[in-house]
């Protein structure tokens, strides 16, 4: 743990931006690419629900690798784990931008998500560890700022990288940034001597990282595989049960120190926190993976428009946060996420009746309407999640919290996506059902349409795919108010914590 003492660290004004800017460069890279998606489509020759491997593979290989990082800063050191983090994320992300291929961005991507797993961890400890405990509180508002600032500009900055040159700028960005931070961590961050003889539970590591990456290429590559009718997606499902199973069995029965400890699930408070930041995640990042195509293909948005509109969300968030940590010692924070729950259904109940005609001033409102109910729920979920927590599992539940909020927003993406490209097939038929000589719809002047000729099916085929698509948009912001809603039951689970008992938000994860 830091030392209580002030500690005497030269540079920390410059070691904080050091520490920001890695903060920013990686929390940048989990909504930059969004509205690049649909250009990236084309140059990678995939398919709607292929591309968003891209998304999906980082924030899959990052929510693995969080687990390992406090084992691997003591037994190599904080400042050497930085370095070689910085580095390879840097190394990543201009690999990324060369791809010229669908599998070689997503091994690109997967490596970005590897070592850029560390990164935030590390700069708040780095925070931390150079900051009095009488500043520590001020210092984690700046570095929670950071956070933020990523989610906020990345649409926004992505739009205008991707318009005024090409979607690969979105991931050389990275570039100034990893030098200026590797380069002022290397010249200022004091050294940390590396452990020996530490112990990790790399078996149990090894079969919940198979079981998440054997279930997340199941959801990805399902619909392109027929499901279960293929043997690579029954391989895969085997691979993700047998993973899971292994990790529960080995958690409950090993002898020495799991991967995770097994009491850590008897509180109840921390055990519904994380259904509830499951839930979360799952709509987090799928709604602004939805709305960027949604945006572009259908509204018929420059690029550059989508960022914009989609900015407002970061916005709503940060100052909901705002508030909601002002009031959270005053009011019962069941009764704030509440209330964030509701904002949040209502938004996505609110987009359920959208179709491309809608204003850009109602996306725009709406969005940051439901970045504000995302804010309500983050900082009291926080509070309460620790509430009744023994103080030596904070550092565990906030790794798990990390953790089941990456895992919820890669399968929310694969999901989402998949229903997307499933339920437009299917509304496709449905609409082309009406399609006959006897509709009156098609006499008169709309008689052209009828499938008579090559130009007029293409004519008719293309505007039955534009409403089916319209209308599996709309089944999926609906399948996500479905899926916010039942976060209300999960909230009569918990206890409320004691009068004062705000700062128990204020447990980050420290790595030893």
């Amino acid at each position: 743990m830091p030392n209580q003492q002030e500690p005497v660290v030269p540079y920390r004004g410059l070691i904080t931006v050091c520490a920001m800017l890695a903060t920013l460069m990686q929390s940048l890279d989990s909504t930059i690419a969004n509205v690049a998606l649909p250009y990236m489509q084309g140059s990678l020759s995939a398919s709607s629900d292929q591309i968003t491997w891209v998304l999906t593979s980082y924030i899959t290989a990052a929510a693995i690798m969080t687990a390992p990082v406090g084992w691997l800063s003591a037994r190599f050191g904080l400042k050497n784990l930085y370095l070689i983090s910085m580095v390879g994320f840097t190394v990543a992300s201009m690999l990324c931008g060369i791809a010229e291929s669908l599998p070689e961005m997503v091994g690109f991507r997967l490596l970005q998500g590897v070592f850029g797993a560390a990164l935030v961890p590390l700069s708040q400890t780095t925070m931390l560890n150079i900051y009095p405990p009488e500043k520590r509180g001020s210092a984690m508002a700046i570095w929670g700022m950071g956070v933020m600032v990523g989610p906020i500009l990345g649409p926004t900055l992505g739009g205008y990288l991707t318009e005024l040159y090409n979607w690969r700028w979105v991931f050389f960005v990275n570039l100034p940034f990893g030098i200026a931070a590797t380069a002022g961590m290397a010249l200022l961050l004091p050294k940390t001597e590396p452990g020996s003889g530490l112990k990790f539970d790399w078996f149990g590591f090894g079969v919940f990282a198979m079981g998440i990456a054997g279930l997340q290429l199941m959801l990805d590559r399902g619909e392109t595989q027929d499901w279960f009718g293929s043997p690579e997606i029954i391989i895969e499902a085997v691979m993700a049960c047998l993973g899971f199973y292994l990790f529960i069995v080995h958690m409950l029965t090993a002898r020495t120190k799991p991967f995770i400890t097994p009491r850590i699930f008897k509180d109840r408070n921390l055990s519904a926190s994380l259904l509830v930041m499951f839930a979360v995640g799952m709509v987090l990042l799928a709604v602004s993976a939805l709305l960027a195509p949604w945006l572009q293909v259908l509204g018929g948005d420059p690029v550059e428009t989508a960022g914009i509109a989609m900015a407002p969300r970061g916005l709503g968030t940060m100052a909901a946060m705002m508030i909601a940590g002002r009031l959270s010692n005053k009011v019962d924070a069941r009764l704030l996420m509440a209330f964030g729950i509701v904002v949040l259904a209502g938004s996505l109940y609110r987009m359920t009746g959208w179709t491309p005609a809608v204003s850009e001033m109602t996306v725009i409102w709406n969005t940051m309407l439901q970045g504000a109910g995302l804010g309500f729920v983050f900082v009291p979920l926080q509070v309460v999640a620790f509430a009744t927590l023994e103080p030596a599992l904070r550092t565990e539940g906030t790794a798990l919290l990390s953790l089941l909020r990456n895992l919820g927003s890669a399968i929310g993406i694969s999901v989402t996506s998949a229903l997307i490209t499933r339920n437009g097939q299917i509304e496709h038929s449905v609409l082309a059902g009406f399609i006959t000589p006897l509709n009156r719809a098609f006499q008169g002047a709309a008689a052209a349409l009828m499938p008579t000729t090559p130009h007029a099916a293409q004519v008719l085929n293309g505007m039955l795919t534009r409403q089916s698509e319209i209308i599996a948009y709309n089944n999926d912001w609906k399948l996500m108010m479905l899926m916010a809603l039942p976060m209300l039951l999960l909230l009569l689970l918990m206890r409320g914590p004691k009068k004062g008992a705000g700062g128990g938000a204020e447990h980050p994860a420290v790595i030893d």
